[in-house]
C-alpha cells in the first residue's frame, strides 16, 4: 500500500534514494523494485532486520534490477551518517508526527539531499486525526505514538523554511480514514472495525472499480494523508 505516487518521481537506475522512518519497508521496496539504490533507515532493529531479509529475498528472485542496491540501516533520524549533498531523493512517510524534534529530522533530510534533489513527505491529515484523538487518548499517547497534529499551513512552512520547495501535493488513503475513526471509538477489534478492515484488505488485493473510485475522489478532501512533492532548489 503506497502513499505516494511513484511515478511523479522518476526514479531511474543508480538513483540515490534514503526512506527515513522505513518502518517496514513499503516504500524501500518499491524503489527497489524499480531500480534504484536504496537504503531503508529506521531506529527499529527488529523492523530493519525484516526489511534486510525482505531485500535480500527480492534480489533471490529477480523482483529488482540487478544493478539495483538496497540496505536497512538501524540509526537515528536526526544525525543521518551521511554525507553532505548525497541522496537524490529523500523519503519521509508518516514520521515527523512522532518526533518530538521535527526540526531535527527536517534539518538532516534537506542537509543531505542533493542540489536539484526531491525530499518527499507524508503525514496525517489534520481533521481526520483530530477525530482520532477525539475518540481515543491512548491513540496519541502511547510510547512511540503521534505527539502532534500538522496543519498543512504548518508542516509547509517548516518545510520551506529549511530550504525545500514546494511542487505538488496529494492525499491518500481516504477509506481508511473511517476504519481508524471506528478504531478507536469502538477497540481495536470490535466487529464492526474489524470488518472496515476485511474491506480494506480486499480492496488492496482486488483493486475493484468502485472501491478505487471512490477513493480516488475522497483522497483530496478525507485522504488519511496529505502527501507533499518538494525540490531542494
Amino acid at each position: 500500500m503506497l502513499t505516494f505516487d511513484f511515478d511523479r518521481l522518476d526514479i531511474a537506475p543508480g538513483m540515490k534514494a534514503i526512506d527515513i522512518g522505513a518502518g517496514l519497508g513499503r516504500h524501500s521496496f518499491e524503489l527497489y523494485r524499480r531500480g534504484a539504490d536504496v537504503i531503508a533507515f529506521d531506529m527499529s532493529e527488529s523492523d530493519m532486520a525484516e526489511v534486510g531479509e525482505m531485500f535480500a529475498a527480492m534480489a533471490v528472485e529477480g523482483q529488482a534490477p540487478a544493478q539495483a542496491k538496497a540496505q536497512a540501516v538501524v540509526g537515528d533520524a536526526s544525525a543521518l551518517p551521511y554525507p553532505d549533498d548525497h541522496f537524490d531523493l529523500v523519503i519521509m512517510s508518516e514520521i515527523l508526527e512522532h518526533v518530538p524534534a521535527d526540526l531535527s529530522v527536517i534539518d538532516e533530510a534537506v542537509r543531505v539531499t542533493r542540489p536539484g534533489g526531491r525530499v518527499i513527505v507524508s503525514v496525517p491529515r489534520a481533521w481526520p486525526e483530530r477525530i482520532c484523538w477525539a475518540f481515543s487518548t491512548e491513540y496519541h499517547t502511547v510510547p512511540g505514538g503521534h505527539v502532534r497534529i500538522y496543519s498543512r499551513a504548518e508542516l509547509v512552512a517548516k518545510l520551506e523554511a529549511a530550504g525545500l520547495r514546494l511542487d505538488a501535493e496529494g492525499g491518500a488513503h481516504a477509506l481508511h480514514a473511517p476504519y481508524w475513526w471506528l478504531r478507536t471509538a469502538l477497540g481495536d477489534h470490535h466487529p464492526i472495525a474489524d470488518a472496515w478492515h476485511r474491506m480494506l484488505v480486499w480492496d488492496l488485493m482486488k483493486a475493484p472499480w468502485p472501491t478505487r473510485t471512490a477513493e480516488r475522489l475522497l483522497d483530496p478532501v478525507m485522504g488519511k494523508s496529505i502527501n507533499l512533492y518538494l525540490t531542494k532548489p
